[in-house]
Formats: structure tokens, C-alpha cells, sequence
């Protein structure tokens, strides 16, 4: 899948979730987490941002450049989680992420 030429990896695995983009210098994807209404940014080296979506994808919440070492507790209505390098995309909030 893709967003605007740029891959979207599907995190529905365990070790896929649990690992993110812990420890990774080059964040070159956006990672998706179903069924996600709240992440970390535990071992995270460098700053991402972090968009949350319903089940449709319109945009219920979006947290830029949020550091390592930082939480979003969980948030209502949210089904997809959405992990960006930082300044890659310009979303706002009531907008619907078109996935191909």
C-alpha cells in the first residue's frame, strides 16, 4: 500500500508492532498500526509524526514531531495509527489519508 509514492508497511504482528521504529536512524516508510488508539516513542532515535485515524481513515488527531521517549495514551474512535517522518506530510484534522 502507499500514500502519496511513499510505502505504507502494515504492522499486524507482534514483533512488527512491538518494534515500530525502535532504534532506526533512517525512517524512510510509514508504518500503520490497526486496531492502535495509542503508541510510545520508547528507543525511538529520531522525531516522527504520529497520525490517527477511524476505521474510514479521516483524520481524528495528529501529534508533530513528537520526540522519543514520549506516549499518547489511548484516544476515542481511533483505528489506525499512523507513523510519518517528520515534515513529510502537511495533514489536518478532519482530512481523509487516501491509501492506494
Amino acid at each position: 500500500m502507499k500514500i502519496k509514492n511513499i510505502e505504507i508497511k502494515y504492522c499486524n504482528n507482534f514483533f512488527d508492532r512491538l518494534k515500530g521504529f525502535m532504534f532506526k536512524r533512517n525512517i524512510d516508510k510509514v508504518l500503520c498500526f490497526p486496531r492502535c488508539d495509542s503508541v510510545h516513542t520508547f528507543f525511538m532515535l529520531k522525531p516522527i509524526d504520529v497520525v490517527m485515524t477511524d476505521k474510514d481513515y479521516n483524520i481524528l488527531y495528529i501529534y508533530k514531531n513528537l520526540k522519543p521517549f514520549k506516549i499518547i495514551l489511548p484516544k476515542k474512535n481511533v483505528y489506525y495509527t499512523f507513523e510519518f517522518p517528520v515534515n513529510k506530510f502537511d495533514f489536518k484534522l478532519n482530512e481523509k489519508i487516501k491509501v492506494d
